[in-house]
């Protein structure tokens, strides 16, 4: 159970580091108040994209504006005008008049007028400016109305983008008396009439109105950030834009153009609604200038939040806990970090695809969905935080992906060549299965007798002599622009021309095979420093069309090349002893007059109908200038007494069923002359032929070890050929080389 829970912990590493990583990051952001104001911004969109409530008729506004101005002849209305309206209005018997203009001095004529309206009536309060320093700033509220108490506070609250999104209950004046804001006054003085008063809930210093709690706004709420948050403050719900009330102008009530119960039983806001008394603020819902809300219908807009709560139902703006926030935060780092990691091999190391698009779009749409819902339900969420931890999420964890491509990369590089992985990585199409036919040239080498050498030896030095070997000839072959298409063992198959094709992929790859020839003799003395026998090796290279493309299955694919080219440079390959390079007439058609051709002879391959050219090079000049040495007449020796033998030809890798005897009557540095048996020629192998020959022990006729040759194209007496020996056990080769050197 461990082990699973390790592997799992493992397998979603991603997720565990980045998504926590992402939430405190963007907690920290947070707290810094950067977010603060996109989190407004995305608080005003859902407001305006929220269906707006039906209009509150228990509040109506008489609303002061330009034509009142025109209509009076004056931009100050004398208080005799503010007496005659609130006569009219107080005739209709509303429940609480709000005079939402300052009146702290005496504007004849009528001023006594006014003062004995105020006098005579409970049910009309005056407003006051508290907030601000209360030399300069401060307005009192009308004195016939302060001496009674009939006094509110009309005081905003501005968000550091100048928007009134919060709403002040009350306020503590210098002698710590509370006073209420005028919303506040005008809904319980509405409330009061239906017998529900506030009440602190019980261990709290908020109110409760009926069952509804208030709960007051706390410094980081919401999308807050160490806001101020003195004073009883809360959000602000609006109904919806301006205008949320019903409103008549100050002349309508003056020439009496309103219904005769307009006003009965309701609240009454009077108060400026023009651009000339500059009581125009800006809202979550204001686009433009004219969107702009009148501070009364501000006021207006607060009451109806509180009677809408206490009676109807309608839920004030809540926030959730700090702990909670930071949890929703961290599920939607979660969900950016999974939906991503989920699709790393989906859509590759290919940063976007389709289906990881549209899985983010997806998870987008549903946290902007589900926050709104909750906004619908009078939730205000983190929107902005969470949006930037699911987003920061996924492009954290896709930078991941595409850092680790480099590695991806280095890693396919190990098997396949750059171009190959740059065509996987950086072309869809180049992942498609299918083939393309081309005209190539290939190069294929394989090392003499190291099938023998490492059948005597332990696998893990078979494969260390293999990884010095391959890597050496794998550098070679890239700096020649050669695609490796794979490792056989000991062989390797090399493409010039896909999938990347250029004019000089046949005079590349020969080129290629003269360096990796030059190569041996530093490879041999780390062989002889680790005390092994040197490695030979044969190169074949041919030129023709085969297809390349994506090989397999959908589940599982490989960059190859098919065709009867590639097993006709198998087949040339074949014929080479080591140190060989041998080509394909097809390919010296290529590279005319730029080779060293050190021979040349035709060849009858198995499976190919007509007799074909082969040509052996030497070296290659032009851009390259490779060379390698001349090859010297071999001397072979005879020897004092010729050695009996037993030898079975080959068939391409297999053995041969029958065995023949013989003897081997001269020696060289790198061969033999062997003489068939003496009582005829059966079993005598042709030119370029692979035989095994085991040397009989002259006493007990029993064979010894294997020695593999190939049979030269030298002209030998009748039943002789030659030999060049491609594996010998490091014995036997040094007992034939004190012999060879014996017999010179």
């Amino acid at each position: 159970m461990w082990q699973r829970l390790r592997q799992s912990i493992w397998e979603w590493r991603g997720v565990w580091i980045v998504a926590p990583s992402l939430t405190v990051l963007v907690l920290g952001l947070r707290l810094t108040g950067v977010l603060q104001g996109g989190e407004w911004a995305a608080y005003d969109q859902y407001l305006r994209w929220r269906p707006a409530a039906p209009r509150d008729d228990r509040i109506v506004i008489v609303g002061i504006n330009e034509d009142d101005v025109r209509a009076l002849g004056q931009a100050i209305i004398p208080d005799a005008i503010y007496a005659q309206v609130l006569r009219r209005l107080l005739a209709q018997n509303p429940r609480l008049i709000a005079l939402d203009v300052y009146r702290d001095q005496p504007v004849e004529p009528g001023h006594q007028e006014l003062v004995q309206v105020f006098e005579s009536h409970t049910n009309i309060i005056g407003i006051e400016k508290m907030v601000g320093d209360r030399s300069r700033e401060a307005v009192a509220a009308p004195p016939a109305l302060q001496a009674k108490g009939q006094v509110a506070f009309n005081d905003l609250l501005f968000d550091r983008d100048r928007v009134v999104r919060r709403a002040l209950l009350t306020l503590q004046d210098p002698n710590d008396e509370t006073v209420l804001s005028v919303g506040t006054y005008a809904a319980l003085a509405y409330l009061a009439a239906a017998g529900l008063r506030p009440e602190l809930v019980e261990g709290t210093d908020y109110w409760q109105i009926g069952p509804t709690p208030f709960p007051p706004l706390e410094t980081n709420d919401g999308g807050y950030v160490r806001v101020d948050a003195q004073g009883y403050q809360i959000l602000l719900n609006y109904r919806g834009p301006t205008p949320q009330f019903a409103v008549v102008s100050l002349t309508d009530v003056l020439e009496d153009r309103i219904p005769a119960n307009w006003a009965s039983d309701r609240l009454v806001l009077i108060g400026a609604v023009s651009e000339s008394f500059q009581d125009l603020f800006l809202t979550p819902f204001t686009r433009t200038p004219s969107q702009r809300m009148p501070g009364v219908e501000i006021h207006a807009s607060l009451a109806s939040q509180i009677l809408s709560t206490a009676l109807d139902d309608r839920p004030l703006m809540k926030t959730w806990p700090e702990a909670v926030e930071g949890l929703w935060i961290a599920l939607w780092a979660t969900i950016g970090a999974m939906l991503t990691w989920t699709q790393r091999y989906a859509g590759g190391v290919r940063s976007v695809s389709w289906q990881k698009g549209g899985s983010i779009l997806l998870a987008s749409v549903v946290l902007v969905g589900s926050s709104y819902l909750l906004f619908l339900a009078n939730w205000w969420v983190p929107i902005v935080p969470a949006a930037m931890a699911f987003g920061g999420a996924a492009i954290a964890i896709t930078a991941y992906i595409a850092r680790t491509a480099g590695d991806i990369r280095q890693t396919f590089g190990r098997y396949l060549s750059d171009e190959i992985v740059a065509n996987l990585l950086e072309h869809p199409e180049g992942l498609k299965l299918g083939g393309q036919r081309r005209t190539i040239t290939l190069l294929t080498s394989d090392l003499r007798g190291f099938t023998a050498l490492s059948e005597r030896l332990p696998p893990e030095e078979v494969v260390r002599v293999l990884n010095f070997y391959l890597e050496a000839m794998a550098d070679i072959i890239t700096d020649y622009g050669g695609t490796i298409d794979e490792f056989m063992g000991d062989g390797i198959l090399v493409m010039f021309g896909a999938p990347t094709q250029r004019a000089d992929d046949p005079e590349r790859a020969i080129a290629c095979a003269i360096a990796m020839q030059q190569a041996m003799p530093r490879i041999n003395q780390q062989m002889a420093a680790w005390g092994l026998p040197p490695l030979s090796m044969g190169i074949g290279i041919n030129t023709g069309d085969v297809v390349v493309g994506n090989l397999g299955s959908t589940k599982r694919t490989k960059y190859g090349v098919v065709g009867s080219q590639v097993n006709l440079t198998y087949r040339i390959e074949s014929y080479t002893t080591g140190g060989q390079i041998l080509i394909s007439e097809s390919t010296l058609a290529c590279v005319p007059d730029r080779l060293r051709i050190d021979d040349q002879k035709q060849v009858q391959p198995k499976g190919v109908k007509d007799p074909i050219h082969i040509y052996e090079i030497g070296g290659i000049g032009g851009n390259y200038q490779l060379f390698l040495p001349e090859k010297i007449e071999e001397v072979f020796c005879p020897l004092p007494q010729p050695l009996a033998l037993r030898y079975t030809l080959l068939e391409g890798k297999h053995v041969g069923e029958n065995q023949f005897l013989g003897q081997l009557v001269k020696l060289s540095a790198t061969g033999a002359e062997i003489q068939a048996h003496p009582f005829g020629t059966d079993g005598m192998p042709i030119a370029l032929t692979n035989v095994k020959l085991n040397l009989l022990d002259p006493d007990t006729h029993q064979p010894g070890d294997d020695i593999y040759a190939k049979v030269l194209e030298k002209n030998a007496p009748l039943g002789h050929y030659y030999v060049r020996f491609t594996a010998q056990p490091p014995e036997i080769a040094q007992y034939l080389q004190t012999l060879y050197r014996s017999c010179q």
